[in-house]
């Protein structure tokens, strides 16, 4: 289990699904400029940020080449991190094709699974949400396509400003960005992902379970003193998730 001290006066702050670039990057430019606020109104306490997924609408690496753009959120990104503010990032499902940039170029580790961490005397499980719990076969399949290294392989091959191009027409397409279904509360008996979340707890407590994926502000209580959390998104409601020392809240911002 990772450990982050939390020292007196300082938070940590959590956020996911920002989709930058979708439905172009000229529509996705004000809600980048918001994002890119939000960072520079949270810097002088953030102990550490965490960044679960989706960040971008599509993002694939060449081996020397990265998508065109997002150059307010890169530079804001490496201009924390320099300055000693620990980010963490998690791949979503539309930018799952990370590998060695936010790293290398950002000083970023970037995570392709859950993690645990422990942050000052709480515990929490980390991770973007898709493919988890039952149900959704169909994208775990597809999952498993995207993931495979002889697709990737087959993928790099195209030029890039051709598999661009393309990946981005359907990424955008993607039900994630665009259907109503992911957008309503299904009930929590009908919540995947709090159904993962008990079935995790009966292995292994934590005080909190944190997700994105589903761009709906959730917060549930799974009982045994444990809280499921999702942040929503910055899309339609721009919210996060603050941690203080005490509790993990959803708050929304407005610049």
């Amino acid at each position: 289990m990772k450990s982050i001290i939390l020292p007196a006066g300082k938070k940590v702050y959590f956020a996911s699904d920002n989709h930058l670039g979708a439905p172009s990057s000229t529509e996705s430019l004000p809600r980048e400029k918001l994002f890119i606020s939000w960072l520079d109104t949270i810097r002088e306490d953030a102990a550490a940020i965490f960044l679960l997924g989706d960040l971008f609408d599509f993002w694939f690496e060449y081996k020397t080449v990265v998508p065109k753009g997002f150059t307010r959120t890169l530079g804001k990104l490496a201009e924390l991190t320099d300055k000693g503010i620990p980010i963490y990032y998690f791949v979503g499902n539309h930018d799952l094709w990370m590998n060695g940039y936010f790293e290398s170029e950002l000083n970023i580790p970037v995570f392709h699974s859950p993690q645990q961490f422990e942050i000052g005397a709480k515990s929490f499980f980390i991770g973007h949400g898709d493919g988890l719990g039952p149900g959704d076969k169909g994208y775990k399949r597809m999952k498993k396509l995207f993931t495979n290294p002889i697709a990737k392989w087959f993928f790099r091959w195209l030029h890039p400003d051709i598999g661009v191009k393309i990946a981005s027409y359907f990424s955008i397409k993607n039900k994630l960005i665009s259907g109503d279904e992911d957008i309503l509360f299904l009930g929590e008996e009908n919540e995947w992902l709090v159904q993962y979340c008990k079935r995790k707890l009966t292995e292994k407590h934590s005080d909190y379970f944190v997700f994105g994926h589903r761009h709906l502000p959730l917060e549930i209580d799974l009982g045994e003193e444990a809280t499921y959390i999702n942040l929503g998104d910055w899309i339609s409601y721009f919210t996060y998730g603050v941690f203080d020392g005490k509790q993990l809240k959803l708050e929304s911002f407005k610049d």
